[in-house]
This record gives structure tokens, C-alpha cells and sequence, in this order.
């Protein structure tokens, strides 16, 4: 039976909108907000990303082996074929607010409560290793 579908067009072009429109201002600066008089202005820090690939194939596989690879398409009694894929990936975290009232703008970071519990175990095992370190170089002498 004879495959009469048409291929599946790729275009890259879908996944490069997709990026725009997550890599935008607006997820840099989020939508700004009033409470009690007061102006507050959030901010986030973006990282992203997008790559895309094509590929291609016509004929047999060459190769030397005698028993070819039931998956290789030379097994399969041809070669053809096609290929496409891409993607992008997103990653924000939040920084803090503008804060605009009657007495200016001011900064408020926020805290990102993981950095700091990481840092905390990170001192805690630097001290912990300088500590042993004393109480070996102390009994050996």
C-alpha cells in the first residue's frame, strides 16, 4: 500500500513567534497595579531561548554489515525520509517592585527564599570542613 499523504510541513518560523511573544517586556515588567494610593510595578529577570533543526534523507544507508539493523531503513527496503523539530524554553524569576507613592520610587527586592536556605548550608558546610580541619591539626600536635 502506497503512503498518499502529504508530508507534514516544518516551519520554524512557529516556534520563533512562540518565543517572541514569551520574551516580551511584558514578562519582564509585569502589569502594574494600584493599592491604597500606592503605584506597584513588578520585575522579573527572563532567560530564554530557541533552536529548530531539519533534516533529510534519500536512497539506501551505506554500510558494511551483512545483516543490517531491522530499524535501519536499508532493512526496510529503502531510504527516504524527513525530519524536523525545535523548541524554546522560558525561565523567569521574580526580582522585586517599584514601589511609586507620595514620597518617590523606591526599590523592594524580594527574597528569594531557596538562595538564601542554599547559602546558609553552604556557609554551614565551609565551617563545618575548616572546623575539622582545625581539630585534626590540633591533635597531631
Amino acid at each position: 500500500m502506497e503512503n498518499t499523504s502529504r508530508p507534514i510541513e516544518f516551519d520554524p518560523t512557529h516556534i520563533t513567534k512562540a518565543a517572541h511573544d514569551s520574551l516580551t517586556v511584558r514578562r519582564v515588567f509585569g502589569e502594574a497595579y494600584e493599592r491604597e494610593g500606592t503605584l506597584i510595578i513588578p520585575v522579573a529577570k527572563l532567560l530564554g531561548g530557541t533552536g529548530s533543526g531539519w533534516g533529510s534523507g534519500s536512497g539506501e544507508m551505506s554500510g558494511s554489515d551483512e545483516r543490517p539493523d531491522e530499524r535501519s531503513p536499508k532493512a526496510a527496503g529503502g531510504g527516504e525520509g524527513a525530519g524536523a523539530g525545535g523548541g524554546f524554553g522560558v525561565r523567569v524569576r521574580p526580582l522585586g517592585v517599584y514601589v511609586v507613592d507620595q514620597e518617590g520610587t523606591r526599590w523592594q527586592p524580594a527574597l528569594d527564599l531557596n538562595r538564601v536556605i542554599l547559602g546558609g548550608q553552604a556557609t554551614a558546610v565551609v565551617i563545618a570542613v575548616i572546623v575539622g580541619w582545625a581539630l585534626r591539626r590540633r591533635r597531631h600536635r
